[in-house]
């Protein structure tokens, strides 16, 4: 597996989360986008997406659904 980094801006850290998420008003209920998170930014990238009624599921990172992304 390709070393995966964080998606919070400016992090270098190593991701060990892959938050699935969509727009339901963009995208299909099957479509699956993915952001990654080390343990220190799942919590607030969760919420981020959350608010927005965007968050799918959390997974390990090394468990992303094949085509999400």
């Amino acid at each position: 597996m390709t070393d995966l980094q964080c998606s919070a801006k400016g992090c270098p850290a190593l991701a060990s989360w892959a938050l699935l998420w969509n727009n339901p008003k963009l995208h299909s209920d099957e479509r699956r986008k993915v952001w990654l998170a080390c343990s220190l930014h799942r919590e607030t990238l969760e919420e981020f997406l959350t608010l927005r009624s965007f968050l799918r599921e959390t997974v390990p990172a090394g468990r992303i659904p094949p085509g999400a992304g």
